[in-house]
């Protein structure tokens, strides 16, 4: 069984005038659920944005699956899927057919793609909807093709930056099934999330930031040592100082 972890950060900062993230040292296990938590502000979306690619750190290495992301981005980016809390889709495309071209850019052929974009369809509740256009999909519908988008090629690590945000309750319950089934066959999940009864729930591990810089890390009964039975909410605020 190899050790090389999911995802190793090391030394991490980006700047914006002033520190985003701040020399982050970070490690995700392979095959594991693991949610970034931090207040609004603490650098949950630049650290996920720099480990998918899309901002370049002013220091510090990432690794992806043993991969170094600046000496080798192409294949470092194959093996991740990244979706953004307000995902881009084209509005003239039906479900199947933005399926179908996910598939494409990630060189699958549309024929090998056709069964595992059924999967997904069937999965999330859309296929139903697999021959309307995108454009009449409500935010929920649209987060749920997204996630769709991101896991067409089955990516090795995901990660998702607030993937519940204007799901309903069954709309959230497929998702969160869907992420469970995705880890259960041996993938990984970085997610960010403001509902913290999400992560109590779903994460394996959880790792809490502020100021861009890592201040707890651990199981929820690893992180609430000092107030056992507490709420992940509770432990939160109490880490954070922001009760």
């Amino acid at each position: 069984m190899t050790t090389t972890p999911a995802l190793a950060l090391t030394g991490l900062s980006k700047h914006f005038g002033r520190p985003a993230v701040d020399g982050l040292h970070l490690t995700v296990a392979r095959g594991e659920f693991y949610a970034l938590l931090g207040p609004n502000g603490a650098g949950k979306t630049t650290t996920l944005r720099m480990v998918a690619g899309l901002l370049a750190p002013d220091a510090g290495r990432i690794e992806v699956l043993g991969i170094d992301l600046a000496a080798d981005p192409a294949a470092a980016k194959r093996r991740i899927a990244y979706l953004p809390d307000d995902p881009m889709l084209y509005g003239k495309l039906k479900p199947t057919e933005y399926l179908e071209f996910v598939a494409g850019l990630w060189g699958i052929d549309a024929k090998a793609a056709e069964p595992r974009a059924r999967e997904l369809l069937a999965w999330l509740d859309l296929e139903k909807h697999a021959h309307e256009l995108t454009e009449g999909f409500s935010r929920g519908m649209k987060q749920k093709l997204a996630l769709a988008g991101a896991l067409i090629h089955d990516p090795e690590l995901l990660i998702l930056d607030e993937p519940l945000t204007g799901l309903d309750a069954g709309a959230a319950r497929q998702v969160k099934d869907l992420l469970l089934s995705h880890v259960a066959k041996g993938g990984t999940v970085i997610l960010t999330t403001h509902i913290l009864e999400v992560a109590e729930r779903l994460a394996q591990r959880i790792g809490i930031i502020q100021h861009g810089r890592l201040i707890a890390q651990g199981t929820l009964d690893e992180l609430r040592v000092a107030t056992p039975g507490a709420t992940l909410e509770e432990t939160f605020l109490r880490l954070t100082g922001t009760a």
